[in-house]
């Protein structure tokens, strides 16, 4: 065979070599890309899957029963005893109906949209008043701690108002009310009304001497009122259990004070 031809052979043989350890690699190449591509699909199955169990958590969260539930919920959230006991008072000192103009004006332009965002941001969001502010901006997280801190200034004193309520209506069972005249001050000599409530009425007597138990001055602190300390802390043994269930106990006993209202100015 001649020598030329050899040659031609030996390239011929390299070439094919070359051609099959390049098919082999390309092979190598497509089992990378499959593996990579069934590792990219388990990725996006996790995150699916995650999202599903998010969305699932969400549609887990407590609802309310009824739409008439929310809507005496609401009802009973915004409308209290000193909307219908205190209003009136406030509308005949500051101008009787003069004073309802801007007061309609301030609610149609400020007040109720305020109160509409409100509703609307909790049934979209779903969360907290913190968790709210945190998912508009984490920047803005410091409104809802602020607001839970008002929350948590407002649950004081009206706490306290609910006990005097309470200690009012459990003295109310006498008859005749201890509040309805002077207390008499029996001596050895004769009988005669309290000075004090004498000079000022019955039911003033009784609001600073029985139920608050005021002292003269306020460097003298007059030990503790026990009547008060009980109401008080009956008052926030009703909170508690108002709450300790969210929404499923909250809303039924907003449902029943926004029923009693009515029913409370009669």
């Amino acid at each position: 065979m001649p020598k030329n031809s050899k040659v031609v052979k030996r390239d011929l043989d390299d070439d094919v070599i070359e051609s099959v350890k390049d098919l082999l690699s390309n092979e190598d190449s497509v089992e990378e890309v499959s593996k990579k591509s069934e590792l990219t699909v388990d990725v996006q199955e996790e995150k699916d899957t995650d999202a599903e169990d998010g969305s699932e958590a969400d549609d887990e969260r407590p609802a309310w029963n009824s739409k008439l539930q929310y809507i005496l919920a609401q009802v009973g959230f915004s409308v209290g005893l000193g909307n219908v006991w205190r209003f009136p008072y406030l509308c005949q000192k500051n101008g009787g109906g003069a004073y309802l103009l801007p007061y309609l004006i301030l609610l149609l332009v400020i007040g109720i949209p305020l109160f509409f965002l409100e509703l609307s941001v909790g049934q979209r969001i779903r969360r907290g008043s913190i968790g709210v502010w945190n998912y508009i901006s984490p920047k803005l997280g410091g409104i809802g701690f602020a607001s839970c801190v008002v929350c948590y200034f407002v649950a004081l004193y009206y706490n306290v108002i609910i006990g005097w309520t309470l200690f009012y209506f459990s003295q109310s069972f006498q008859q005749p009310l201890p509040w309805d005249q002077c207390p008499l001050v029996k001596n050895a000599s004769h009988t005669y009304v309290e000075p004090e409530c004498e000079q000022s009425s019955a039911t003033t007597y009784y609001w600073y001497r029985e139920a608050l138990d005021i002292t003269s001055s306020i460097s003298d602190s007059g030990g503790l009122n026990w009547k008060m300390m009980v109401c008080l802390l009956v008052a926030w043994v009703m909170v508690c259990l108002a709450m300790i269930k969210g929404i499923q106990s909250s809303g039924k006993v907003s449902m029943l004070e926004s029923l009693l209202i009515p029913l409370s100015t009669i």
